[in-house]
């Protein structure tokens, strides 16, 4: 399963060097469902992951100049302060609550990144964004962040190119900058309560490290939009499978039987449609019709 694990975080790291975000709503699936982590220690462990990884590959982001640090830094201090506050409060939810809402992060994660991405109509692109609605957005996005683990790139480049004015390119760069720093805060906050298992950490770190590497070196080179929309779908099923995990047996006893009821009367449905139309087509028929033209009339006659 390590080999699995490790194969996955570089997966991780490739979509999340190559769109700024998205790729990390994965890491802790991974690590639940392959390597077998608790989930308080997954979205812990997912925090660091995300953090090193985004770090790293905001690098080549910065050398091709794809970085606006001033809006940047405001973002990520602001989403530092609310993720800090939600790595507090994580470790004291049920387990079970904060799967199912990472598994809702995770179906809003793959809308975001199945619909079309045109790019809004903004400001000039060296506008610098209003403080407070980037501080607005940064504490709100670390929160999420903090609870549960995911790094919110989804949220954060739409927030920079609308607010900002960004560019897409230079809003994915320095997005990677808010995530790296509004982690590491939602880390420190879950280390209050929460231990690591570094002997796994590090590995798959190292592992998401690489992935960011191959993907930020793709980052503006190719159009990204239908492996985006591709890996979104996979995500939604993700999170499907995730938020199918998290229900009850008897709730999920009587899904699976609601759902069995409305195929069988789906399926009466069609049966029924398919015989009315046999039999319309039928009355229509040269052959049943005959009687009423004036050649079946005569030889109805004459019979």
């Amino acid at each position: 399963m390590i080999a699995l694990t490790l194969t996955a975080a570089v997966l991780v790291g490739v979509t999340l060097g190559l769109f700024g975000g998205g790729g990390s709503i994965l890491t802790v699936p991974v690590l639940v469902y392959l390597a077998g982590v608790p989930a308080r220690q997954a979205i812990a462990m997912s925090l660091f992951v995300v953090a090193v990884t985004s770090a790293v590959s905001a690098i080549g982001h910065a050398r091709a100049g794809r970085i606006r640090w001033r809006t940047g830094l405001i973002f990520g201090a602001a989403g530092m302060a609310g993720a800090y506050g939600g790595g507090l409060i994580g470790p004291y939810l049920p387990e079970v609550l904060l799967m199912a809402s990472f598994a809702a992060m995770m179906l809003a994660t793959a809308v975001a990144m199945i619909r079309d991405h045109r790019t809004p109509r903004v400001t000039p692109a060296h506008r610098e964004a209003p403080i407070l609605h980037v501080i607005a957005e940064g504490v709100g996005v670390g929160l999420v962040t903090g609870l549960v683990g995911a790094g919110g790139g989804f949220l954060v480049v739409p927030a920079l190119v609308l607010l900002g004015g960004l560019p897409m390119g230079v809003a994915v760069g320095t997005s990677l900058v808010v995530i790296a720093m509004k982690s590491l805060a939602g880390l420190a906050g879950y280390l209050h309560s929460v231990t690591i298992d570094w002997s796994l950490a590090l590995p798959v770190a190292a592992a998401a490290v690489i992935g960011g590497l191959v993907g930020g070196s793709f980052a503006g080179r190719i159009d990204a939009d239908r492996l985006r929309k591709a890996f979104g779908w996979f995500v939604l099923a993700m999170g499907v499978f995730v938020l199918v995990q998290q229900s009850p047996p008897a709730l999920l006893h009587s899904a699976w039987t609601a759902a069995g009821a409305a195929l069988a009367a789906l399926a009466a449905t069609v049966a029924l449609a398919l015989r009315r139309r046999r039999r319309s087509i039928a009355g229509n028929h040269p052959s049943r019709s005959n009687a009423y033209t004036p050649g079946g009339i005569e030889s109805w006659s004459k019979s």
